[in-house]
Protein backbone atom coordinates (compact mmCIF):
# COMPACT_ATOMS: atom_id res chain seq x y z
CA UNK A 1 0.00 0.00 0.00
CA UNK A 2 1.44 3.14 -0.91
CA UNK A 3 1.63 6.30 1.54
CA UNK A 4 0.56 9.14 -0.87
CA UNK A 5 1.16 11.69 1.40
CA UNK A 6 4.85 10.41 2.21
CA UNK A 7 5.35 9.90 -0.75
CA UNK A 8 4.62 13.18 -2.57
CA UNK A 9 6.66 15.11 0.30
CA UNK A 10 9.05 13.17 -0.27
CA UNK A 11 8.76 13.45 -4.37
CA UNK A 12 8.93 17.17 -3.83
CA UNK A 13 11.73 16.86 -1.72
CA UNK A 14 13.54 14.58 -4.46
CA UNK A 15 12.81 18.07 -6.58
CA UNK A 16 13.89 20.33 -4.40
CA UNK A 17 17.37 19.24 -3.01
CA UNK A 18 18.93 18.68 -6.42
CA UNK A 19 17.47 22.43 -7.38
CA UNK A 20 18.92 24.07 -4.66
CA UNK A 21 22.31 22.04 -5.21
CA UNK A 22 22.30 22.94 -8.67
CA UNK A 23 22.48 26.76 -8.09
CA UNK A 24 25.44 26.19 -6.01
CA UNK A 25 27.31 24.17 -8.15
CA UNK A 26 25.71 26.09 -11.50
CA UNK A 27 29.41 28.35 -11.55
CA UNK A 28 31.04 25.11 -12.61
CA UNK A 29 29.27 24.58 -15.27
CA UNK A 30 30.71 27.36 -17.68
CA UNK A 31 34.08 25.88 -16.32
CA UNK A 32 32.98 21.93 -16.99
CA UNK A 33 30.04 21.17 -18.11
CA UNK A 34 30.44 17.32 -17.71
CA UNK A 35 31.88 17.46 -13.97
CA UNK A 36 28.76 19.74 -13.59
CA UNK A 37 26.32 17.14 -15.00
CA UNK A 38 28.05 13.76 -13.48
CA UNK A 39 27.57 15.56 -10.13
CA UNK A 40 23.88 16.24 -10.62
CA UNK A 41 23.17 12.85 -11.57
CA UNK A 42 25.01 11.78 -7.68
CA UNK A 43 23.00 14.21 -6.42
CA UNK A 44 19.45 13.16 -7.84
CA UNK A 45 20.63 9.82 -7.05
CA UNK A 46 21.64 10.07 -3.70
CA UNK A 47 18.99 12.36 -2.71
CA UNK A 48 16.47 9.34 -4.31
CA UNK A 49 18.95 6.67 -2.09
CA UNK A 50 18.10 8.59 1.04
CA UNK A 51 14.76 9.70 0.34
CA UNK A 52 13.33 5.79 -0.50
CA UNK A 53 15.00 4.76 2.92
CA UNK A 54 13.16 7.61 4.59
CA UNK A 55 9.99 6.83 2.68
CA UNK A 56 10.38 2.83 3.73
CA UNK A 57 11.48 3.08 7.35
CA UNK A 58 9.92 0.54 9.60
CA UNK A 59 8.02 -0.80 7.00
CA UNK A 60 8.15 -4.01 4.60
CA UNK A 61 10.00 -3.12 1.83
CA UNK A 62 8.13 -3.72 -1.87
CA UNK A 63 9.29 -4.19 -5.08
CA UNK A 64 6.30 -2.69 -6.85
CA UNK A 65 5.79 0.05 -4.19
CA UNK A 66 9.03 1.17 -4.26
CA UNK A 67 9.31 1.56 -8.45
CA UNK A 68 5.76 3.38 -7.90
CA UNK A 69 7.05 5.73 -6.08
CA UNK A 70 9.83 5.95 -7.85
CA UNK A 71 7.62 6.78 -11.28
CA UNK A 72 5.67 8.95 -8.86
CA UNK A 73 9.33 10.97 -7.82
CA UNK A 74 9.94 11.07 -11.70
CA UNK A 75 6.23 12.60 -12.52
CA UNK A 76 6.66 15.04 -9.76
CA UNK A 77 10.05 16.32 -10.39
CA UNK A 78 9.29 16.83 -14.67
CA UNK A 79 6.41 18.71 -13.50
CA UNK A 80 8.33 20.87 -11.66
CA UNK A 81 10.69 21.41 -13.86
CA UNK A 82 8.57 22.77 -16.64
CA UNK A 83 7.81 26.02 -15.75
CA UNK A 84 11.59 27.08 -14.80
CA UNK A 85 12.59 25.60 -17.94
CA UNK A 86 10.20 25.57 -20.01
CA UNK A 87 9.37 29.07 -19.91
CA UNK A 88 11.80 30.29 -17.19
CA UNK A 89 14.99 31.83 -17.16
CA UNK A 90 16.58 28.96 -17.98
CA UNK A 91 14.20 28.15 -21.06
CA UNK A 92 15.40 25.22 -22.87
CA UNK A 93 13.52 23.05 -25.94
CA UNK A 94 12.10 20.13 -24.92
CA UNK A 95 15.41 18.35 -26.56
CA UNK A 96 17.61 19.93 -24.73
CA UNK A 97 16.01 19.85 -21.46
CA UNK A 98 15.44 15.77 -21.78
CA UNK A 99 18.47 15.81 -23.30
CA UNK A 100 20.95 17.35 -20.45
CA UNK A 101 18.27 17.04 -17.35
CA UNK A 102 14.68 15.57 -17.95
CA UNK A 103 16.11 12.04 -18.18
CA UNK A 104 18.58 11.85 -15.30
CA UNK A 105 15.70 11.90 -13.96
CA UNK A 106 14.53 7.93 -14.79
CA UNK A 107 17.29 7.19 -12.21
CA UNK A 108 14.41 7.86 -9.64
CA UNK A 109 12.67 4.46 -10.62
CA UNK A 110 15.53 2.63 -12.26
CA UNK A 111 17.14 2.94 -8.29
CA UNK A 112 14.07 2.08 -6.46
CA UNK A 113 13.74 -1.09 -8.75
CA UNK A 114 17.38 -2.38 -8.00
CA UNK A 115 17.53 -0.76 -4.27
CA UNK A 116 14.18 -2.63 -3.50
CA UNK A 117 15.14 -6.05 -5.52
CA UNK A 118 18.52 -6.12 -3.59
CA UNK A 119 16.60 -5.48 0.12
CA UNK A 120 13.97 -7.93 -0.55
CA UNK A 121 14.78 -11.03 1.61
Amino acid sequence: MILWKRAALLGCLSWLIPFVVSFILFPLKKVNAPLFGTLMDLVVLLTGAALLNLYFRRRPISVNEAVLVGMMWLGLNLVFDYPMFGYGPMKMTAWDYYSEIGLGYLSLPAFALGAARLAKP
